[in-house]
Order: C-alpha cells, then sequence, then structure tokens
C-alpha cells in the first residue's frame, strides 16, 4: 500500500479547473524548459536514470514546476506529496515526515521561500540522509530566499518563461484532448489562440483559465454554436484580473510591476502598484522584504541610504501598525524609486558564487591567516603581514586573494551616485595594491 494515496490523484478525473485537467500525465508530454528536459539534458537524464536528487525549482508562475514535481515522483515509483508553504506550518511538515520511517517519498513544496530560516532547517536531516527527495518550488531568487545549508545540498534549476509558441502548443492540446471542450465542439481561429496566447504571457495555466473562462462566457450565451471570438478573449481577459488573488499569478504580476517601477525610477507607478497590493490584502511585510531586497540588489552602493530607510521602514510598519504604518512603507517605495539604481553588487554577487561553486576551494593565502597559536605563528600563518594602518592612506602593495584568482574583478561599481565615489577610492587601491608595470 503507498502512503499518501489522497495526494497522488492527479490523474481521477474530478471537476477540477481545466489547468488541471491538462497536466500531462507523462513526460513526453510536457512542454517547454527544453534546456533541461530536452534529450541528454540534465533533468531528463536524471529522471531516466532514476536518479533525483533534492532540488530548487526556481521560476515564474505557470510554467511547470508543481507538474515536475509530480513527474519526479511517478518516474522514481515514489510516493508524491505536494503541500504549499502558504497554509501549512512546519508541524504539518514534520507529520510527514515521520512516516518517510516506512517509505521513501518525493515531497513537494510549493512556495518554498516563505518558510523562515528556521523552518527551513527541519528539512536538514532528511535530505542529507536521503529519507526525502525535497523538491521546493519558488519564484523568488534561492540566494536571497533558502539557508545556505540547504543550497548546498540541492540542485538548484532554473525555470524559462515559456515561449508563445510553447503557450500555443498547451492551448491547442486542450482542445484536443479535453473532454469537455471536445464535445462541445468549440470553435477558435489560430489567430485567436495566437492572441491568448500573448496575453498569458509566457504562464501556462493562466492560458488556460483564460481559455476555460471564455468556453465558459460563449456557453452561458447559449447563442448557437460556441465560438471564441477577439471580443470574447479580451472580455474574459478583462474578468480574469479584476480580482487581486494574494496567492495567485496576480499577487506575482502585482509585485513584478512595483518592483520594475521603482527600478525604472517612476515613484508614481511604484506607489500605484503598492496601494493595489495593499487594498487588495496582500501582506504589507510581503512587499516590505520585497522592498528591503530591492535595497541591495538594484540601488546597493549608489545609494547606502537605501538599505537603511528600507529597513527602518519595516521597523516602523511594525511598530505603528496598519492602517498608518502604511505610509512609512510608502515613503520607503518612493524613496527607493528616486534613488540612483546600481546592480553591481548583484552581479559580483553571482559572479562571485560561479567561482566558489566552480573552482577549487584554495586555501588562504598565509600571509593573511589568523595564528592565535605558537604552532601556527612556526608554521608561517601571518607572516609577512603587512598591516594597512602602518603605511601612506592606509593602504599599502599586498595580494588578498589566493594566487590562481590573483588580479581577478569581482565588483564594478558603476558611475553613479555614492557608487561613483567607491569606484574612485577603488582604484586608487587598486593601484598601489598592483602598480602599473
Amino acid at each position: 500500500m503507498e502512503l499518501f494515496e489522497n495526494n497522488t490523484s492527479f490523474e481521477k478525473d474530478t471537476r477540477k479547473p481545466l489547468a488541471d485537467r491538462m497536466r500531462p500525465k507523462k513526460l513526453d508530454e510536457f512542454v517547454g524548459q527544453e534546456h533541461i528536459l530536452g534529450e541528454g539534458k540534465l533533468l531528463r537524464v536524471l529522471l531516466e536514470k532514476k536518479d533525483v536528487p533534492s532540488m530548487i525549482l526556481w521560476g515564474p508562475s505557470g510554467v511547470g514546476k508543481t507538474t515536475i514535481g509530480w513527474l519526479m515522483g511517478k518516474q522514481m515509483n515514489l510516493p508524491y506529496v505536494s503541500l504549499s508553504a502558504v497554509n501549512i506550518g512546519i508541524k504539518e511538515v514534520k507529520e510527514v515526515i515521520q512516516k518517510t520511517k516506512f517509505q521513501r517519498i518525493v515531497l513537494f513544496i510549493d512556495e518554498f521561500h516563505r518558510f523562515n530560516k528556521l523552518q527551513q532547517d527541519t528539512f536538514l536531516p532528511q535530505v542529507e540522509n536521503g529519507d526525502i527527495i525535497l523538491i521546493g518550488a519558488t519564484t523568488e531568487n534561492p540566494s536571497f530566499e533558502i539557508i545556505s545549508p540547504l543550497l548546498s545540498r540541492m540542485k538548484v534549476l532554473t525555470l524559462e518563461t515559456l515561449t508563445k509558441d510553447n503557450v500555443i502548443r498547451i492551448i491547442k492540446r486542450a482542445l484536443d484532448e479535453d473532454r469537455e471542450l471536445k464535445v462541445s465542439s468549440l470553435k477558435i481561429n489560430e489567430d485567436i489562440i495566437e492572441e491568448l496566447a500573448i496575453l498569458a504571457n509566457g504562464d501556462a495555466r493562466k492560458a488556460l483559465n483564460l481559455l476555460e473562462i471564455c468556453y465558459k462566457m460563449v456557453r452561458e450565451a447559449g447563442k448557437g454554436e460556441l465560438i471564441i471570438d477577439h471580443n470574447i478573449l479580451r472580455e474574459a481577459y478583462q474578468r480574469n484580473i479584476v480580482v487581486y488573488d494574494k496567492k495567485g499569478e496576480m499577487h506575482y504580476d502585482l509585485i513584478s510591476a512595483l518592483h520594475k517601477s521603482m527600478r525604472g525610477s517612476d515613484p508614481d507607478a511604484a506607489l500605484y502598484w503598492f496601494v493595489r497590493m495593499i487594498e487588495g490584502g496582500e501582506d504589507p511585510l510581503y512587499i516590505a522584504r520585497r522592498m528591503v531586497r530591492f535595497a541591495s540588489e538594484d540601488i546597493g552602493n549608489a545609494d547606502p541610504h537605501a538599505l537603511p530607510l528600507a529597513m527602518a521602514a519595516v521597523e516602523a510598519f511594525n511598530f505603528i501598525g496598519p492602517p498608518e504604518g502604511y505610509l512609512a512603507l510608502a515613503q520607503a517605495c518612493i524613496y527607493l524609486s528616486l534613488c540612483e539604481k546600481s546592480n553591481a553588487i548583484y552581479e559580483a554577487y553571482n559572479r562571485v558564487s560561479a567561482d566558489v561553486k566552480n573552482l577549487p576551494e584554495y586555501p588562504v593565502p598565509i600571509h593573511i591567516r589568523n595564528a592565535p597559536t605558537k604552532l601556527m605563528k612556526e608554521l608561517g600563518y601571518g607572516h609577512g603581514y603587512l598591516y594597512p594602518h602602518n603605511y601612506k592612506d592606509g593602504m599599502v602593495k599586498q595580494e588578498y586573494l589566493p594566487e590562481p584568482l590573483k588580479g581577478k574583478r569581482y565588483y564594478n561599481p558603476k558611475e553613479r551616485g555614492y557608487e561613483k565615489k567607491l569606484k574612485e577610492f577603488m582604484e586608487r587601491a587598486r593601484a598601489i595594491k598592483t602598480p602599473a608595470g
């Protein structure tokens, strides 16, 4: 008998939404993500070998994260448990994990980033010893949202937004294979299918939801043939976005709009999207966390005041509470929008991260090692270190990177805001450390 049989029921034909009814039942039906699922690509090879490790699936909404998780369970011939960090806590997770004493499982957790760092620690022992294959799905950058010990034990796979052709294939498959749509003799021409795919913006779930709304509209109209035309599609699209679903795709669309408006230095648009989310019932601290992230990712040292101001807004909101506390967040939203922008820190971190993951673990140069014991001093730890404060301007020619990385440049500040001043100082320091010639 399999565990969690109530959670492995994708194939039961109940009255689910069209998007769930059309979920692929086997790997060959999956559309998109060829860079990891194409012939000879990493995930397909792992699935064919039935040797799937714990992993993080990072990508936008509606690109197949949940389906890939389920296909992993099916391919591995293991029970599949699907949970969401939105509506469960660690207590429920522990109850599920307790059952792995009897059978190994594929544990899929949607919106994994919503677990805090202490909660994420819970998974470490089971991931380490292989009791579970943990599949965490997230729309947020794992580098910021997932704890390092888990990231070091899990493979991170980046999923891409579906192409227009991918979405068209998915729509046509629904029209050809869904029993309800076939029986109804629904008609929709190629131009409307293409328009629907464009409106879906790379999100398969949104495309199928739109198609289903169109179908219900023409069915309820009761005017003979069921034909989806341009006017029906546009009306269905408007109906689809009227209500803000703080757990669905609008949640991601609006936070994306807020982030991009701040990045584009448009305070009016940023404030509009901020208030849309607040009035729609979004968790204000979710928005605040995005602002704190934005302060480092998109502003960084171009304006060093951005990060402390964002943190101050969070503290002010927690101290005052709603609705007055919304003003502190609105203040931060406007300030962040009007800051000089730089993604130099984000780029530098990614460059270093790539080297740390792909290059050997070079030893620390002996002259900058710590020497707290007599033996370490005898071994030469710290020998030859030049104390910068003893030199003019507090700088001295000395190498701090491992020898194989000598001369490597990770941080490239922009010619904007305070970062321009930092760049001037950095170039002076580099010139002293590595004189010309």
